[in-house]
C-alpha cells in the first residue's frame, strides 16, 4: 500500500475513534437518569464520570511514553481494544458498582486515545498542515459534545441504555482496521528499552490521589477532614518522589528535559490555566440558564450550541494558519477574548436575555478555538519525532489537571459565597412574608438555613415548581433567582482572573513560532509515514490530488 493511500486510511481511523470516544463522555449523561432506574446506586451515581475521569487523565502521560517507545500502532490499538472491551462490558453491568468498574476500565482506553490521534498527526503531516487537522479534530471534538445529549437521549428513548455502550463496538472495529492498515510498516526502537516502573508508580499515585482528593473534598468529607488532609498530602509526597526518580531514571517516563524548553513550560502554563476557568465555569452555565432564566434543559443545550459551533470554525481557522503566526498574539488573544467574555458572564443578572447570554458566550467560544489547536502545535514544533508522543501527551494531561482543578477551586468559590448570599439577601426577605411559615414551604425554607443550595435545586426541578403555591411563586422564586444570579458572579469573575493570568504568562513566550525543519525523521523513531522533510505541496498533491488539483510531483531519484 503506498503512502497516499496509508494516510487516507489512518485519518478515517483517527477520525472515527476521537469521535465515539469523545461522544461517550456525553452521551453516557443523558442516560444516567434510565441507568439510575434499573440499577439504582443514586448516592454513588457521581462515580461514573469520575472513575473514567481518574483513569483516563492518569494514563495520559505513560501512553505518551510508551507510544515513543514501543510505536503508535501497537500502543493506540491497545487502546482501542482496551476502550471496547470497556465499553461491551458496561453494557453488561447490572450493578453500578459494576459499571463504575467498567467504567474506570474504559477511561484507560479513552486515556491512551484521546493524545495519541494528536500525535499520529504530527507524525504524518508537515508543520504548515497539522494545524489544520488538529484543528479540525478539535472541531470533532467539539461537535461530538454537541451532538452527543441529543444521540444519548434517541437511544434511550428508542432503545435502552445498554445501547449508549454498545453503539461503540461496531465504529471501534472499523477504527481499528483502518489505523492497522494505516499504520502498517511502522518503525520502532530497536535498542534495548529500560522501563521507568518506579516513575509510573509515583506518576499514577501523585495523579490519582490528587484528582480523589479535589473530587471528594467539600462532597463526600469536608476539606479539613483527614481523609482529604491525607490524599492530597499523599499527592505531594508522590510528586516529590516522582521528580527524584525522573532525575535518575535512565529513560524517564516523563523527562524532566521537558522542561527546560520554554514553549513546552509556557504553553503548558497557558493550558493549565485554560482548563482552570474553561471547565470549572462551564460546568456553571447551564445553572444559569436553567435556574435563573428559566430555559428548559433542552433549551439549555440549545443555547450552548452557538458557543461550541463558534469554537470549532475559529478552531479550524486558527489550525489553518498556525505554522504561519507567532505563539505569543495567539495566546495573548485567545486568553483577552476568554477574560473579556467571562468578565461580562459575571455581569449577568436575572435581567439578562437569553440572546445577550448567547452572545457573551459566543465570545468565550471564538477565544477557545483559538487556543486550543495552538497549545499542541507549538508543544510538537519544539520536539522531534522521539518525543513527540510524551510532549503531545503532557500537554492534554496539563490541561485536564487543570480542568479538575478549576472545577473543584470554582465550586467551593460558589458555595461559600451563595451561601452569604442567601443569608444576607434571601432568608431575611422570605421568612418576614405573611403565611409562609405555616404553609407548606416553611420546611424547604428551614432546610434550606442550613443547606441553602437546596433550595437552588428548586428552580432546577419543575415538579417542584408546580408543587409551589401560586401565591407564593413570585415571593419565594424571583428572590432565589437574584441570589443564584449574584451567587454565579463569583464563579465567573474567578475565571476572568484566571485568563488574565494566562494573558500574563502569554507574554513569557516571546517571538517563538513553528520553525521549519527540512530534517530526516530518526532512523529508528517514528513510522514510514513521517512529514519531516516532505513539502506541504507534495504531501498534499499525493494525499488529496482531487480536491487541490495539482498532479502529484515526481521525487528526484
Amino acid at each position: 500500500m503506498d503512502a497516499a493511500k496509508q494516510r487516507k486510511f489512518l485519518l478515517v481511523g483517527l477520525f472515527l475513534a476521537l469521535f465515539f470516544s469523545s461522544l461517550d463522555q456525553t452521551v453516557v449523561g443523558t442516560a444516567m437518569p434510565r441507568i439510575i432506574g434499573e440499577l439504582g446506586g443514586l448516592s454513588i451515581m457521581t462515580w461514573v464520570t469520575t472513575a473514567y475521569m481518574l483513569t483516563s487523565t492518569t494514563v495520559v502521560p505513560i501512553a505518551g511514553k510508551i507510544a515513543d517507545v514501543y510505536g503508535r500502532r501497537i500502543v493506540y490499538i491497545a487502546g482501542l481494544t482496551v476502550f471496547m472491551t470497556g465499553s461491551a462490558l458496561c453494557g453488561t453491568s447490572t450493578t453500578m458498582l459494576q459499571l463504575i468498574v467498567f467504567r474506570a476500565l474504559q477511561g484507560i482506553g479513552g486515556g491512551i486515545m484521546m493524545p495519541m490521534a494528536m500525535t499520529i498527526v504530527g507524525d504524518i503531516f508537515p508543520l504548515e498542515q497539522r494545524g489544520k487537522w488538529q484543528g479540525m479534530m478539535g472541531a470533532l471534538f467539539g461537535l461530538s459534545s454537541v451532538v452527543g445529549p441529543t444521540i444519548g437521549g434517541w437511544i434511550v428513548d428508542y432503545s435502552s441504555w445498554q445501547w449508549v455502550f454498545y453503539i461503540n463496538l461496531p465504529i471501534g472495529v472499523l477504527a481499528v482496521i483502518t489505523i492497522f492498515l494505516g499504520l502498517q510498516g511502522e518503525k520502532v526502537r530497536s535498542d534495548k528499552v529500560v522501563i521507568d516502573y518506579a516513575g509510573v508508580a509515583w506518576l499514577i499515585s501523585g495523579t490519582v490521589s490528587l484528582l480523589l482528593g479535589l473530587n471528594l473534598g467539600g462532597t463526600e468529607y469536608k476539606w479539613a477532614s483527614w481523609q482529604i488532609l491525607s490524599l492530597l498530602a499523599l499527592s505531594i509526597i508522590s510528586w516529590l518522589l516522582f521528580v527524584k526518580t525522573e532525575k535518575r531514571a535512565v529513560d524517564p517516563v516523563l523527562s524532566l528535559a521537558l522542561f527546560k524548553n520554554k514553549i513546552f513550560v509556557v504553553t503548558n502554563i497557558v493550558g493549565f490555566l485554560m482548563g482552570l476557568g474553561m471547565f470549572g465555569s462551564l460546568m456553571f452555565l447551564p445553572l444559569f440558564f436553567q435556574g435563573v432564566l428559566g430555559i428548559s434543559a433542552t433549551g439549555s443545550g440549545n443555547t450552548m450550541l452557538p458557543m461550541m459551533v463558534a469554537m470549532m470554525l475559529t478552531s479550524i481557522i486558527t489550525g489553518r494558519f498556525a505554522a504561519k503566526l507567532p505563539f505569543r498574539p495567539v495566546y495573548l488573544s485567545g486568553m483577552t477574548l476568554m477574560a473579556a467574555a467571562f468578565y461580562l458572564m459575571s455581569t449577568m443578572t436575572v435581567h439578562t436575555t437569553q440572546l445577550t447570554a448567547i452572545f457573551y458566550i459566543i465570545t468565550l467560544g471564538i477565544g477557545m478555538g483559538i487556543i486550543m489547536p495552538m497549545l499542541t502545535i507549538a508543544v510538537q514544533s519544539a520536539f522531534g519525532a522521539e518525543r513527540r508522543g510524551v510532549a503531545t501527551s503532557a500537554t492534554q494531561f496539563f490541561r485536564s489537571i487543570g480542568g479538575t482543578l478549576g472545577m473543584t477551586l470554582l465550586g467551593t468559590a460558589f458555595n461559600s459565597y451563595s451561601i452569604t448570599i442567601m443569608r444576607r439577601d434571601f432568608f431575611p426577605v422570605v421568612q418576614n412574608v405573611p403565611g409562609v411559615s405555616v404553609s407548606p414551604l416553611w420546611g424547604l425554607i428551614e432546610k434550606g438555613q442550613n443547606d441553602p443550595h437546596s433550595l437552588f435545586n428548586v428552580l432546577l426541578s419543575p415538579g417542584t415548581l408546580t408543587m409551589i403555591p401560586t401565591e407564593f411563586k413570585e415571593i419565594l422564586l424571583a428572590p432565589l433567582k437574584i441570589a443564584l444570579a449574584q451567587s454565579l458572579y463569583i464563579v465567573f469573575g474567578l475565571a476572568a482572573l484566571f485568563a488574565v493570568l494566562g494573558m500574563l504568562v502569554s507574554l513569557l513566550i516571546g517571538s517563538a513560532k513553528v520553525e521549519r525543519k527540512l530534517v530526516k525523521p530518526p532512523k529508528d523513531a517514528g513510522v514510514t509515514l513521517f512529514a519531516e522533510g516532505i513539502s506541504s505541496v507534495e504531501l498534499a498533491a499525493e494525499l488529496v490530488p482531487d480536491l487541490i488539483g495539482t498532479v502529484k510531483p515526481k521525487r528526484k531519484k
